[in-house]
Parts: structure tokens; C-alpha cells; sequence
């Protein structure tokens, strides 16, 4: 445990710090959250390399310094009521608890959402809570969201989501199919008007539902 908490220190210094995290609060999670609990215990040793995991289901857990890139760019603050899609093993959402006041994350998996809510218990992440359905709606009973981060790629930007941001809220989503997705920033500028800005290319899993893709795409 002593050489996974060196590993996870030494993962906040190299693969997020010397690259364009900055965010201290960010900084602060990444390196209290233990990602070798979020894994496949076969998988442990690997929980801080520079990349992607498998966690079943045909999920993956993002590499970490695609979570930090994102909820830095989500503007995550205390205070903040934050939706997650797509929580898969819980991580990101971990992370996000250790910044904002309350994260609801959607899972449509149910096996990895009772999973991740079992995990998220032990660890004692009171202010993290995972439901089963389908992100692509959001949770409408529960908004607004200071903050919507979606941890697969759609085909567009599901119009629930952005209806659900808060007025200045940040929604950040991969948008697009296999190699040609980009990562997206919407923030709500008032009742009808966006921002969007392009945070790059990324590779995610398919979001499947209402508002995703019908089936997954390889």
C-alpha cells in the first residue's frame, strides 16, 4: 500500500503537473483518492500507469489524467451540486466529492453501479451517490447542476443535459465517433444562449441512450 500511495503521488506530479493541470483543489483529490480501489484488484499494480483500464461490462476507468483534465475544466468548486455520467467504478465521482458538495453520479450498468456504491460506502464518499439509468437524460428532479461532466462519448451534445445546467453552469462531454471525438466545454451564458469551447481530441467509450447512440459502436 506504502508503494501504490508513492505511485499515486508520483502520478499527480508527472502525469498531471508537468502537463496543463494546475487546478490545486484538483491537484489536492487526485493525490487523496486511492485509484487502485476502483480497479480489478488483478489490476492494482496498474492503477496509476498513464492510461485506460478495463473494469468490466465493456467499461473502462478513464486514465487519470483525462478525469483531472476534465473536472478542472468543469470549474468544480465547493459549493457545487455536480451530475456525472457514465460513473462506471465510481472514481470520478470520488474525485469530484473531494471538491464539490454533492456529486450524483448515473451508471446504466447496474452491476457497476451497486458495485461503485459499495465502494464509494466503504471508503466513507457520504457525499457521492450513485444511481442505475440512463445519463443521457440526466436526473431533471435533482436540477440544476452547477456542473454536468459525462465520461463517454455521444454523437452530440444531449439537449437534457444542457437544460439541466444551472444559469453559468459548465457542461463538459466527449463528442463524436471512434478517432474524431473532442472533448467539449458548454457553459450556460442565460435560459437560451451557450458557449462551447473544443478541449481537444479524446477516445471514450460509447453513451449509450435516448439522447447517445442506440447500440455500442466499435
Amino acid at each position: 500500500m506504502a508503494d501504490l500511495a508513492e505511485r499515486r503521488r508520483s502520478m499527480v506530479e508527472r502525469q498531471l503537473m508537468r502537463r496543463d493541470v494546475r487546478d490545486p483543489r484538483v491537484l489536492a483529490a487526485m493525490a487523496e483518492v486511492p485509484r487502485e480501489q476502483f480497479v480489478p484488484p488483478e489490476l492494482a499494480e496498474f492503477a496509476y500507469d498513464d492510461g485506460p483500464l478495463p473494469i468490466g461490462e465493456g467499461q473502462t476507468i478513464s486514465q487519470p489524467y483525462i478525469v483531472a483534465l476534465m473536472i478542472q475544466a468543469a470549474e468544480v468548486a465547493p459549493g457545487d451540486r455536480v451530475l456525472e455520467v457514465g460513473s462506471g467504478s465510481g472514481y470520478a465521482a470520488a474525485v469530484i466529492g473531494r471538491i464539490a458538495t454533492h456529486v450524483l453520479g448515473i451508471e446504466r450498468h447496474d452491476v457497476l453501479a451497486l458495485a461503485a456504491r459499495m465502494r464509494l460506502a466503504a471508503l466513507g464518499y457520504d457525499n457521492v451517490e450513485i444511481v442505475t439509468g440512463d445519463g443521457t437524460r440526466g436526473c431533471p428532479d435533482r436540477a440544476p447542476f452547477d456542473a454536468i461532466i459525462v465520461s463517454a462519448g455521444g454523437p452530440s451534445i444531449p439537449h437534457a443535459l444542457q437544460q439541466q445546467l444551472d444559469l453559468k453552469g459548465r457542461l463538459v462531454i466527449p463528442v463524436g465517433e471512434g478517432g474524431s471525438q473532442r472533448l467539449l466545454k458548454i457553459t450556460r451564458t442565460d435560459a437560451t444562449h451557450y458557449e462551447e469551447e473544443d478541449l481537444g481530441g479524446v477516445a471514450f467509450v460509447p453513451l449509450i441512450g435516448e439522447q447517445g447512440w442506440a447500440e455500442a459502436r466499435s
